[in-house]
């Protein structure tokens, strides 16, 4: 697929998801409140509630992201490597500077974020920065910046939020139910207790859901951004290199979360299992696949 083909499809792939939840969310909310024997007045509140959750993912998505990763703004009198690449990298590929950020965790990561490359940002752990060679660094980089200029960020971020609000609405109905709710006593307890079922179910299959909506945002990403990084660098081995050393870094990141996960360069949680299960819910592909690809190039 040409670059401008798959800006495109992003594009469209965002407000297609956006769409997707705001009607996910009404079903949901419907489901939990007749369980639970609530006023179908909270219905309405739920879509009001979808419709400016998915606009106000796709204004304030980035911010969101990066004050759940830890993220503070980096200076260039700190971090002058760093602005340095950026800036040249920058330069090269025709995109304005992002803004530049530090996340303060010996973990090896970074992400991009924003929802266009006007108002782009690049996030590094304060760990990568510090074990990486310049060379290295310039592929990791580079790669960020890829995401930003097929807007793959934008799509990327406003997938967290909503992935993060469906988890949220799960884990009031299941607490709704630990503390007995607010049922209607005088409702028909047969008709209850059918939705009371089919929200349990519902309750435990929509994160799920939701999950594998943020993966089938795709993991093809990742090889596309490492393919662009490469040209846009001329030096695959750079990046190569760069994701050997993430490979063996084991160190999690502290402020690693579900909803945010498929964001950044490497799985932020480290997990190494080899199960098919596993394989299943990865947001990343596998490294050694990607160096494979690499040197190949």
């Amino acid at each position: 697929m040409k670059l401008q083909e798959q800006v495109n499809y992003n594009k469209i792939k965002t407000w297609l998801i956006m769409l997707l939840f705001a009607v996910l969310i009404p079903t949901v909310v419907y489901i939990f409140v007749k369980a639970l024997g609530y006023s179908l007045s909270y219905v309405w509140i739920a879509l009001f509630f979808s419709v400016l959750t998915s606009i106000g993912s796709f204004y304030f998505s980035d911010k969101l992201v990066l004050a759940t990763a830890g993220a503070k703004p980096a200076t260039k009198e700190q971090y002058p490597e760093y602005f340095s690449i950026v800036e040249k990298l920058s330069k090269e590929d025709g995109l304005p500077m992002p803004k530049l950020y530090v996340i303060n965790d010996s973990s090896m990561n970074a992400f991009a974020t924003g929802r266009s490359p006007q108002n782009a940002v690049v996030a590094a752990t304060s760990g990568i920065l510090e074990n990486m060679n310049r060379t290295e660094l310039e592929g990791v980089l580079a790669h960020e910046l890829s995401h930003v200029k097929n807007f793959d960020i934008r799509l990327m971020a406003i997938v967290s939020v909503l992935v993060g609000f469906i988890a949220m609405l799960s884990n009031i109905f299941m607490n709704s139910l630990f503390f007995g709710g607010n049922r209607d006593r005088d409702e028909k307890n047969n008709s209850q207790a059918i939705f009371l079922v089919i929200g349990i179910i519902f309750a435990i299959l929509t994160p799920l859901v939701a999950t594998l909506i943020q993966l089938a945002v795709s993991r093809k990403r990742e090889f596309l951004a490492d393919a662009s990084g490469a040209l846009l660098t001329k030096y695959p081995e750079g990046l190569a290199l760069a994701l050997v050393k993430l490979e063996k870094d084991t160190k999690p990141l502290k402020n690693a979360n579900n909803a945010t996960a498929h964001l950044f360069i490497t799985n932020p949680f480290k997990a190494k299992s080899k199960d098919w299960i596993t394989s299943l819910f990865m947001t990343h592909p596998p490294l050694e696949e990607r160096i494979k690809i690499l040197r190949s190039m």
